[in-house]
């Protein structure tokens, strides 16, 4: 990578969180502590799972990992998380972290399943309490179901910083899709969950309980006042028509020069108004309830009722 330096947007106040995490992104460059990535794609929820490691002391973070579900029979396998599994003990790598970026409402949570063969600590941000109570109330969950986020290894903030093997790590709160989104920094290389999507496809939306699309065109800017070149891995894409291949990694140079939903110069007010309208239009996702009851339990299914048989709920005419 070429050298890079901190950039801001014109008009955005300073931002002590971004300062810092510019500040590791060029140190992390000139000090050549940046992760290897290694990225695994789910055709069926166009979900994309990341393993990146750190190349001296082999410790990994597992990010999105994918929990196959069939919506038909209600029954989970472990193809695409075993994937993962293989081949992160095919390269001789201890996992570190189980991360999520946010409680993703189009495929089910691998983490515990991962968890059981590698290890790990799983960590979300923290606003996740958030999201279990607007959810926990939606699938009218009782005293059994935890609303503290106890759930996860870890709770991470804005700005709080770990580490992966060697390489220097922090957070960036990107809300709007959900209170709960975090973009992950390590090294050089940010995680940015469902912010952004390549520049041909533009921005997730937020039209979900709890989203907003004027928060999530702040939470973007946040993201793209990070130095240029540094690298920006998605959790889906979709391919648009013109183009003949998936790809999940971009940089905010590439998106601050051709994202179609935000590209610099488009201001806040047409943002909101394009991605209001272009939510009205949108179908929930396919799996959003299964989905939603599993992760906010960190990938959990709920608790076996009497007959020793787990269910999950179908809240009718209410989402």
């Amino acid at each position: 990578m070429t050298e890079i330096s901190c950039s801001s947007m014109p008009t955005a106040p300073p931002d002590p969180v971004i300062g810092a995490a510019c500040r590791q992104i060029v140190q992390s460059v000139q000090d050549g502590l940046c992760p290897v990535v290694q990225s695994f794609f789910d055709r069926q929820t166009h979900t994309v799972s990341h393993v990146a490691f750190d190349p001296d002391s082999k410790q990994a973070a597992v990010i999105d990992c994918v929990l196959d579900y069939d919506a038909a029979s209600g029954r989970t396998s472990t193809g695409n998380a075993a994937m993962i599994v293989e081949w992160v003990r095919q390269n001789g790598l201890s996992v570190q972290w189980l991360i999520e970026t946010h409680v993703h409402a189009d495929h089910l949570s691998a983490a515990p399943w991962v968890h059981g063969q590698l290890g790990g600590t799983l960590m979300i941000g923290e606003h996740i309490r958030t999201v279990q109570n607007t959810f926990g109330d939606i699938f009218n969950e009782g005293d059994s179901f935890a609303r503290d986020g106890s759930q996860f290894g870890r709770l991470i903030g804005d700005g709080e910083g770990f580490a992966l093997g060697r390489i220097p790590a922090m957070t960036l709160h990107v809300p709007g899709h959900t209170p709960a989104d975090m973009a992950f920094i390590i090294g050089n290389t940010v995680f940015i969950g469902d912010t952004l999507f390549m520049p041909d496809y533009g921005t997730a939306r937020a039209d979900f309980p709890g989203g907003d699309a004027r928060t999530l065109y702040r939470s973007i800017r946040r993201l793209l006042s990070l130095p240029a070149e540094s690298r920006l891995f998605l959790c889906h894409d979709y391919k648009p028509p013109h183009r003949d291949h998936f790809a999940w990694e971009t940089t905010v140079a590439a998106q601050r020069a051709h994202n179609i939903h935000v590209h610099d110069g488009v201001d806040e007010e047409s943002f909101v108004a394009m991605r209001e309208a272009r939510d009205a239009t949108l179908d929930l996702p396919d799996l959003i309830i299964p989905s939603v009851q599993v992760n906010m339990r960190g990938g959990r299914l709920p608790e076996p009722e009497k007959n020793g048989v787990r269910y999950l709920k179908v809240p009718v005419n209410l989402l």
